[in-house]
């Protein structure tokens, strides 16, 4: 039974000055750092005969990678560690490397970000990411009176963050130093905006038992208010809200400590979850060790957000760590899909937006990627049987049928009226026929509501885009025992549910657009708006590369840390990651054989370098980014520190072409009838090992061999990694595929921006900051003539 205990709780002077509106979506994204994680590669081999396993896989049997896993686990931290191995880990069919994921228990809780991700290949751990927690455990999990006070939380944070912001404007006599390192007038702006989206200040309470979890969503909602008016509401009438919350008992599928179901909290579109965890953060007073806080951890929907916050247990106004899921998404083989083929008329995939092309009839989809097509699901996976099937009559045929866009992979639509709800929205209907052919005729005499005019061509657009991303990504390794995205996973593993819901010219806002990604199994969402930048207005839904971009959010986040966590990319290096990977795959995706610097979002945002600092380019002159750029104060939040990360991988990719040559397509030949993936000329010849097992394809081309090795690379790095796990997570992936031939170019193309084998990072707060090295000019030279 959970104590009831009632708090007083005053609201300090308000951070929110700077309205959500004038920056766009509030979100708030921020957590302590882990001193000790990191990517590891053993020194020594590690494998099954380390642990006295080797006679369990004798006459062909296979190692079980689980009890591999398990067996290291207790080799690092003893017979008497306590974990679980998740649900989620897979052995991956693309590579062979099984994936498997340990989250650590003290006293039967979950420490949430108790981490370890273990990398398994033919019985041997070849890398591991390590974030378990090292000091001595609580006697008693419910007894939080052992436990240190939370550090590093909020507080600690934005009190860095203030400190950052009254340097830059602290400048003597007024005057101001216009040197390449100095904030503009931008940078502090942004600076601002973060600060009032993060830092909302509640009065310090005393110490506590155990909070009710009530008051620690209620208190978290003052905090994640998206505006002044909100956060009123709720301080002035925190006791009549505290009052209709009702809480429902639930049971914990993974712990033995309490779960709660708490309704009717203000602002919020559903049931708030608050399961008891511990989490962790560094030790006050030692280095590289951390403390235990005890904590609600709270899964909270939003109309413009999807939380997972921490706030701590003993302390009701202490929130530790925030991560907002939206980023700025057995039954056997059905019938084939009726015989006749959809087709679109829009801009075919690598056509950027209506200024690099022209429309053209296409059609087609993978077929190993979507073995039902785009336009059907098994009726068991269906969200609604009334959603206007193909065939409603055929109640023998498992398989149904659509004539809108809406099918396993992506349900598409109109959202104008910018709402939660979206099953019954206005999707284009081919008919019978099943062609999408809508007119484009944007106006120069153009009204506010004039890209309504093509929303059918809008809404098409959006499905072929998004239903493309799904395929491409698929033949790349992100399948259904990855946490992909689809109705119905045809019993390949993981779990399914979770098409992607793609609202277009979304009325909730202009400029942007934006992606929600949940743990495996629930659906993600795509917001487009259309932006306001010239006449006519221009609709998102028409930039592939924004789609892109967005839809890459959910690879990332689903192959980093593993598809039941959600909360690996939530900020600092991490989330500019998740950021620079769309942003790069999106460029990839456009780029010919003939070379060409690109922007990101320039049709839409209607500006020469769009929505980044520089376009992306080999050119210092055009795009000067190394590692060391993260330094100065324009680069703190996410999108700033992921057009860097991007233009790390742009390089490397780049190398690669060079040595390797570029492929005019990137998706790989379709599967024969037995299964099995002809090279044509997509792959290299096939090579096999000693028991005549094929061994994982390897693209021939560099474009094709680097989009494979960052997505490969996701799958090796650790929960919240830094850009040297990300790079040593890509070098392995090279590594495990072609024997490591690629390692030179890969370190030069790193070592060319700062990110050589030398780069280090010291200081910073979760959003930027920080002193980081760069590699000399004399080296970098060096590499660049080798």
């Amino acid at each position: 039974m959970i104590p009831l205990i009632a708090t007083t709780l005053l609201l300090a002077s308000s951070a929110l000055s700077v309205g959500a509106h004038a920056g766009g979506r509030k979100s708030l994204s921020f957590g302590p750092k882990h001193p000790t994680a990191k990517l590891n590669v053993p020194s020594e081999r590690v494998d099954a005969a380390s642990f006295g396993l080797g006679k369990r896989a004798h006459c062909g049997h296979e190692y079980d990678p689980k009890e591999v896993a398990a067996s290291f686990v207790q080799s690092l931290y003893g017979s008497g560690a306590e974990f679980r191995i998740r649900a989620d880990s897979y052995t991956d069919d693309h590579t062979g490397v099984s994936h498997v994921y340990v989250r650590q228990m003290v006293n039967g809780v979950e420490v949430m970000d108790g981490d370890i991700n273990i990398n398994v290949r033919d019985g041997e751990v070849i890398s591991y990411g390590d974030s378990f927690y090292r000091g001595t455990a609580p006697s008693y999990a419910m007894d939080p009176s052992s436990l240190l006070e939370p550090t590093h939380d909020q507080a600690h944070h934005c009190e860095a963050l203030s400190s950052y912001l009254t340097s830059f404007l602290s400048m003597p006599s007024g005057q101001v130093t216009l040197s390449p390192d100095h904030p503009t007038s931008e940078d502090v702006e942004f600076l601002a905006l973060l600060q009032a989206h993060n830092c909302h200040k509640l009065e310090a309470g005393e110490p506590e038992q155990l909070v009710d979890p009530s008051v620690s969503a209620l208190n978290f909602m003052l905090l994640a208010a998206p505006d002044a008016e909100v956060s009123a509401d709720l301080k002035e009438n925190y006791g009549n809200h505290l009052m209709t919350l009702a809480m429902i008992p639930t049971e914990s599928l993974t712990s033995t400590a309490p779960a709660v179901e708490i309704h009717n909290v203000p602002h919020t579109t559903g049931a708030v979850k608050a399961e008891l965890a511990y989490v962790q953060t560094p030790h006050p007073d030692e280095e590289n060790t951390t403390i235990l806080n005890l904590a609600w951890h709270l899964t909270v929907p939003m109309e413009d957000n999807a939380y997972e916050a921490f706030m701590s247990a003993t302390r009701s106004n202490r929130l530790i760590s925030v991560v907002d899921w939206v980023s700025d998404a057995y039954v056997p083989i059905p019938h084939p899909p009726k015989e006749i083929e959809p087709a679109y008329n829009v801009w075919a995939f690598g056509i950027n937006d209506p200024s690099e092309g022209n429309r053209s009839m296409v059609s087609g989809y993978d077929k190993t990627a979507s073995p039902v097509g785009w336009h059907a699901m098994p009726s068991s996976a269906s969200p609604y049987r009334d959603v206007k099937p193909k065939d409603p009559e055929d109640d023998e045929d498992p398989l149904l049928n659509y004539t809108t866009t809406w099918g396993n992979n992506v349900f598409a639509h109109e959202n104008l009226d910018g709402r939660n709800e979206w099953e019954f929205n206005q999707r284009p209907d081919a008919g019978s026929d099943m062609v999408f052919d809508y007119e484009y005729l944007p106006k120069v005499n153009f009204t506010n509501t004039s890209p309504r005019e093509y929303l059918n061509l809008s809404v098409t657009q959006l499905f072929y885009t998004a239903n493309m991303i799904h395929d491409i990504y698929y033949r790349y390794g992100f399948d259904e025992k990855s946490g992909n995205f689809q109705q119905h996973n045809f019993g390949k593993g993981g779990k399914g549910g979770d098409a992607v819901i793609c609202n277009a010219q979304d009325g909730s806002g202009y400029n942007n657009a934006n992606f929600m990604t949940p743990p495996d199994g629930q659906n993600g969402k795509m917001r487009m708006y259309v932006w306001n930048t010239a006449k006519p207005w221009r609709d998102g839904d028409l930039e592939a590369g924004i789609v892109i971009h967005e839809y890459s959010h959910g690879l990332s986040t689903r192959l980093t840390g593993g598809p039941a966590n959600s909360g690996c990319l939530g900020w600092g290096e991490a989330g500019g990651m998740g950021e620079g990977w769309g942003d790069f795959f999106a460029t990839v995706i456009r780029s010919t054989s003939e070379y060409h610097d690109y922007a990101m979002g320039d049709w839409a945002a209607n500006r020469p370098t769009g929505i980044r600092n520089y376009k992306y380019s080999l050119n210092m002159t055009i795009n000067p980014s190394t590692y060391k750029t993260l330094d100065k104060p324009g680069y703190w939040g996410v999108h700033a520190i992921g057009e860097v990360w991007a233009q790390l991988l742009w390089i490397v990719e780049n190398r690669l072409v060079a040595v390797h040559g570029f492929s005019d397509t990137l998706f790989p030949p379709e599967a024969l009838a037995n299964g099995t993936i002809p090279e044509g000329d997509f792959y290299r010849p096939a090579k096999y090992d000693a028991k005549g097992k094929r061994l994982p394809l390897i693209p021939k081309h560099g474009n094709s061999l680097a989009f494979q090795l960052v997505i490969s690379g996701m799958k090796l790095q650790p929960c919240r990694p830094s850009f040297f796990d990300a790079r040593d997570a890509i070098l392995q992936a090279d590594q495990l595929l072609t024997g490591g031939e690629n390692q030179c170019e890969i370190w030069k193309g790193f070592s060319e921006r700062g990110l050589g084998p030398d780069a280090s990072l010291k200081g910073g707060t979760p959003w930027g900051g920080g002193v980081r090295s760069d590699v000399s000019i004399a080296l970098r030279s060096a590499f660049l003539v080798a």
